[in-house]
């Protein structure tokens, strides 16, 4: 053993576990289990990536100055106010870092993102939960949970794993009801995928105020998972704070390159969403039809409740098809399912059909 000893609870952080993308013995795995983009990334931002071999030797642009203003000018948003990191669970980690630490909480919904339990955790601050109704982000119980020792409060909206939303009049409303010194985080990585009307990411509450931050990532709707891509928007002085705290060089030349090729692909992109926007729904119902309790879901998958989870997913792995169990999210009787190409959610749907006749 070492004589080593970290900080005070860190051996308490379980690491997260991503989803899996293999099963022994078998060839040809549907992967379901991640939220990551069914049509891949852009051709666009696949040339790109490629095209950045050539200058593997040089240093990446610290700044990600190409990257940031192409964001801006797809969004309308300020360059200056956008830093880009690798993921957003970077940037979450960094907010962390710099508003939080020992004797501090950090507070979110009761099935809100496990990263922000663990980067909590990292700082020596301690995660506080606060209940859901009917697997809804509340606004009354998450200011009700709000104490002396609050610092930084996460909404994941659209929420992972329930894909449930926060309305844009709810996000106000608990923005409204914050101390000043308390940094609000919209963590809005689903964000693409929503077209409801009284829904916001909340850049209008980063313009608003200067206690709120929107997160977004390259990995969902853009396909980009694998080069880890995210970025964040907010007041000057907090993205000041951010450059101030992240790594010179962290995120390479070839997912900026892979960024701003897919970030200007507005025509990809509608087709990603459209994509999902047929098959969210026709997955939904199917899983209704079944007779089965499902979330109204604004994201790229849906939450489902089965009946014995743990051996639904091991009937499923032995299809070849992997999904996400949810027991570590405190759901032990629901699935979390991406959204896939026509043939795997055709595929999955048939699957469960023959696991729910053999428990009747």
């Amino acid at each position: 053993m070492s004589s080593l000893t970290p900080r005070p609870g860190i051996l308490d952080i379980a690491p997260y576990k991503g989803g899996e993308s293999k099963l022994q013995g078998v060839s040809r795995v549907i992967k379901l289990s991640s939220n990551e983009g069914a049509l891949g990334a852009s051709p666009k931002a696949q040339e790109a990536y490629r095209h950045a071999a050539a200058e593997l030797y040089r240093y990446p642009d610290g700044g990600a100055t190409r990257l940031r203003a192409a964001i801006g000018a797809r969004h309308g948003l300020d360059p200056e106010r956008i830093v880009c990191g690798c993921g957003s669970d970077e940037l979450i980690g960094l907010l962390c870092r710099a508003y939080a630490g020992p004797g501090d909480e950090v507070l979110y919904s009761q099935h809100g993102f496990l990263m922000y339990s663990i980067y909590a955790k990292g700082v020596g601050a301690t995660p506080v939960t606060a209940a859901e109704v009917d697997l809804r982000g509340s606004v009354d119980n998450l200011l009700a949970a709000v104490t002396e020792k609050t610092r930084i409060v996460f909404i994941a909206n659209p929420n992972n794993p329930t894909g449930t939303y926060m309305t844009d009049a709810e996000v106000k409303r608990l923005r409204a009801g914050l101390r000043p010194d308390i940094l609000l985080v919209v963590d809005a990585a689903y964000a693409e995928y929503v077209s409801r009307n009284d829904y916001t990411d909340g850049r209008e509450l980063v313009d608003a105020h200067d206690n709120v931050v929107m997160t977004r990532t390259f990995s969902k709707i853009h396909g980009l998972g694998g080069v880890r891509l995210g970025w964040a928007y907010g007041p000057e002085g907090i993205i000041d704070v951010l450059n101030r705290l992240r790594s010179p060089f962290n995120v390479a030349s070839p997912a900026l390159a892979a960024g701003e090729a897919a970030i200007a692909d507005a025509e990809f992109t509608d087709l990603a969403r459209r994509h999902n926007d047929y098959w969210l729904p026709w997955v939904t119902g199917k899983l209704r039809d079944l007779g089965l309790e499902a979330t109204d879901s604004v994201g790229n998958f849906v939450l489902v409740k089965v009946p014995d989870a743990a051996k639904c997913d091991a009937f499923l792995r032995g299809e070849g098809i992997i999904v996400r169990a949810m027991g570590g999210y405190g759901l032990p009787d629901w699935l979390r399912v991406t959204i896939g190409r026509e043939d795997e959610n055709q595929a999955f749907v048939e699957a469960l059909g023959r696991f729910m006749e053999q428990q009747r």
